[in-house]
């Protein structure tokens, strides 16, 4: 917690305040990569023909927003317009859980991870359309290798999580002062926190919470507390995300089947983030579920509860079950309650998307699909 006179102890990491929101858009609207990124994205046969024109579009386009956002909430008002289109036109988005929690109150939302930025804009578009203050987002420093996506990230609210770290002693640190944060932000009554359940996504579709998630949380102690009234302080509310169609999952098949030798390309996460907005999603549902809080909580009590929310929670849709039955070679008659009704994919173009696949990557994909049928299977529901 920061106290009056105090410095401020996490100015690296935190996101963007008001205060600071001018000078950085400003500095933002004169960015040439960023002007160059947002011609591909927005005026893309413009940019084919005469890139010139497309950049200097652009750039008069953020001068004028630049003039018009001086707060967070200026910034995320503007974002929103263009997250709710791509949100229509990718995906039959529905959520729930959030009515039985308190608008009033900041939760640290721990979610599997599918997607690096559909799955907080998916929360953060829910948490806001229902009266919810938005959450600070984990991001890992591994996508902020360009500036201008640093700058950007922190406007709409992120935070850094250190992933270059090698010296225990730095890492502990690093640590530390991220717990440190979360839980100012919780119990300084600064807003709610989206952290993912494990660091990087879930690339095998298998949703299971890492310890030291957890154990980081706790790091925020102070000598005379204990981990369990640490965790007690924070609200943890599992969040369980759900996706009929992975926009990224031949990407992330072709990692899984190159192996743990496997390097990125240069670009590579920023194209898998490109896919996963783009990308056609079919059914996407959000569940939050009810917060962690007993008055004997432990690191593996708190472990326990989110995987169980997350996998009681998540959505099975009929592409899970295709892909099930496809590996078992048997039918599932006994998860038919857990169909969703309809389908945005018929099972034949299912077939057909996994039959487009390299051979080496077919079983991998169905594999990302059905194990969310195995994690529940597993739980004897």
């Amino acid at each position: 917690m920061i106290h009056p006179g105090e410095s401020d102890p996490f100015a690296d990491i935190r996101p963007y305040i008001d205060a600071e929101v001018p000078a950085v858009i400003s500095g933002l609207a004169r960015d040439p990569a960023l002007a160059r990124a947002l011609s591909l994205l927005r005026l893309p046969r413009i940019s084919v023909l005469w890139p010139w024109l497309a950049r200097r579009i652009v750039r008069i386009w953020l001068i004028k927003q630049a003039r018009e956002v001086k707060t967070i909430d200026d910034f995320q008002a503007l974002v929103e317009p263009h997250l709710s289109e791509v949100i229509e036109r990718t995906s039959q988005f529905t959520v729930g859980g959030l009515a039985a929690l308190d608008t009033e109150q900041c939760y640290v939302f721990v979610s599997n991870h599918r997607d690096i930025a559909m799955d907080p804009a998916y929360a953060n578009y829910a948490l806001r359309r229902t009266g919810h203050r938005t959450s600070s987002v984990a991001i890992g420093n591994n996508l902020l290798k360009r500036p201008w996506v640093s700058d950007v990230m922190r406007l709409n609210k992120s935070f850094i999580v250190r992933r270059d770290l090698k010296s225990p002693r730095d890492l502990f640190a690093a640590s530390k002062q991220l717990a440190g944060f979360i839980r100012h932000m919780v119990v300084d009554d600064k807003g709610p926190v989206w952290i993912a359940q494990r660091e990087g996504r879930a690339k095998t579709g298998i949703d299971v919470t890492e310890p030291a998630v957890i154990k980081m949380l706790a790091l925020s102690r102070a000598k005379t507390e204990d981990a369990g009234s640490v965790l007690q302080s924070l609200r943890i509310v599992p969040l369980s995300i759900s996706y009929e169609l992975d926009p990224c999952d031949g990407m992330k098949a072709a990692e899984l089947a190159a192996g743990p030798d496997y390097v990125k390309a240069e670009d590579e996460d920023i194209a898998s983030i490109g896919q996963g907005i783009a990308g056609q999603k079919g059914r996407v549902h959000l569940e939050f579920g009810t917060p962690i809080i007993a008055d004997d909580l432990s690191i593996e009590k708190v472990v326990t509860e989110i995987d169980r929310q997350v996998i009681e929670h998540y959505a099975l849709f009929p592409t899970n079950v295709w892909a099930w039955e496809q590996l078992n070679g048997m039918s599932l008659e006994g998860l038919a309650a857990y169909r969703r009704v309809g389908s945005v994919d018929s099972q034949a173009t299912f077939d057909a998307r996994i039959a487009a696949l390299p051979k080496d990557q077919q079983k991998l994909v169905l594999a990302m699909y059905a194990n969310p049928v195995n994690s529940l299977l597993a739980r004897g529901v």
